[in-house]
């Protein structure tokens, strides 16, 4: 059968829709290309947000539209979150939640046995009970020749009382470092030259095993192979010194850390149940900065929470201004049915503000990427190119996630070179 894969949200999820699809394509289904019309579209969902959540159903609205005889299958976190919204979407044919996901493949065999008579999906609509996820699948990602997404955890046990996570996604769980290894090794194998470490609450990893991150971050960097290796976010008081020294003198960690801050006001963060301070968010950024002044340092922010009143928003404006990092990553706050947050009474920021808020974030991420391009992208540097022809030139990013550009050359694609300023 053909199968058409659109994927939204996190790079978890990616990398979850690439390792279904090679079990598909090992059991001799088809990925629809481009032109061709699909038997079966499968969504993979994000509901990190509302926004989020309108994305999903606008994807479900669209491929039904295009592709009014294939048969949806939609899963990921909004199926397993509402699963009666979805269900009221023409055009669904099946929901399956997390615990479900990976039996896609032989639902789709079974899909193509009953096409044989008449293909239509059946009236069974199956849906994951919420707050059952317990199973862990270690997947990695396989659509990229040059970067691979290993899934090392899943789930969070933190319930800040913003987020929907914890429900989507289950409890904390991992699998042992030996396995890890061997999936990152497989990876190296067949030609993956960088690896991305992924997750939802990564630094976590080993509360299931009895293991720590970083342990496993010391076991990959002894793996053998041409190859280096990102640590995907990082909750601040998870990232420890012992990490961030090791990170500085690995063999195969490139110096670039994305960290989760949210607010940088510390009465915010307690409403939010963050388990740090903004004291101890910067004495991370510190220390990384003491021992790889050029590492590039992404952030997650959220504004316009309930209880950022403008005060606590002013503060949180100072901090971040001055906070010496690369790049912000923001998110406009919005409410989510079942999180604790909506039962506290608290102040409420009007959806406009909300949005002038994090047009001021943009802007100051802007400045902060500008300004640490400046300052290091003229230095000598390892860059992977990518095979990806943008007009007559190809890209890549160096260690410390510079974007550069050459000449197209095909030769050069998933390889490491070394370049100078005059190069860039």
């Amino acid at each position: 059968m053909k199968i058409h894969f659109s994927t939204l949200g996190c790079k978890l999820n990616f990398a979850e829709s690439s390792a279904l699809g090679k079990v598909l394509l090992s059991r001799g289904h088809q990925r629809a290309s481009q032109n061709e019309v699909p038997d079966v579209c499968v969504i993979n969902t994000c509901s990190v947000t509302d926004a989020a959540d309108h994305k999903d159903r606008q994807a479900i609205n669209q491929l039904h539209r295009k592709y009014p005889n294939a048969i949806i299958i939609v899963t990921g976190c909004y199926a397993q979150l509402q699963p009666q919204q979805i269900a009221n979407i023409e055009g669904v044919d099946y929901i399956l939640g997390q615990n479900e996901k990976y039996d896609i493949p032989t639902l789709i065999d079974e899909i193509e046995q009953r096409c044989h008579t008449s293909c239509t999906a059946s009236s069974k609509i199956r849906v994951a009970s919420i707050r059952e996820i317990d199973e862990f699948h270690g997947v990695r990602s396989g659509d990229d020749r040059t970067r691979c997404f290993i899934k090392v955890q899943d789930g969070c046990n933190y319930f800040c009382t913003y987020c929907t996570i914890p429900y989507a996604r289950g409890k904390s769980r991992n699998p042992k470092i030996s396995e890890v290894l061997q999936n990152a090794q497989e990876a190296i194998n067949q030609g993956a030259k960088e690896l991305i470490l992924t997750g939802v609450n990564i630094g976590d990893f080993g509360r299931s095993t009895e293991e720590t991150f970083a342990d496993l971050i010391k076991a990959i960097d002894a793996l053998s192979g041409d190859f280096r290796v990102r640590i995907s976010s990082c909750e601040p008081n998870l990232l420890t010194d012992e990490i961030i020294d090791f990170v500085a003198q690995s063999q195969h960690f490139a110096p670039h850390f994305h960290i989760p801050l949210q607010s940088g006001s510390n009465e915010v963060l307690q409403i939010m149940k963050r388990r740090y301070t903004r004291e101890l968010f910067a004495d991370r950024v510190k220390h990384i900065r003491q021992v790889m002044p050029h590492a590039f340092i992404g952030v997650d922010c959220m504004v316009g929470v309930r209880g950022e009143t403008a005060s606590y928003w002013e503060d949180y404006l100072s901090f971040i201004k001055q906070l010496d990092v690369s790049q912000l990553h923001v998110f406009t706050y919005s409410e989510r049915a079942n999180t604790r947050m909506l039962e506290m009474p608290l102040h409420i920021v009007p959806k406009a503000e909300r949005q002038r808020r994090s047009k001021i974030l943009h802007e100051v991420s802007e400045e902060k990427t500008k300004a640490f391009y400046a300052k290091y992208a003229h230095r000598k540097a390892v860059v992977l190119w990518e095979s990806k022809k943008e007009g007559d030139q190809m890209a890549g990013f160096t260690d410390n996630y510079i974007k550069v550009y050459r000449p197209y050359d095909k030769s050069k694609i998933n390889t490491f070179e070394t370049i100078n300023s005059a190069e860039k």
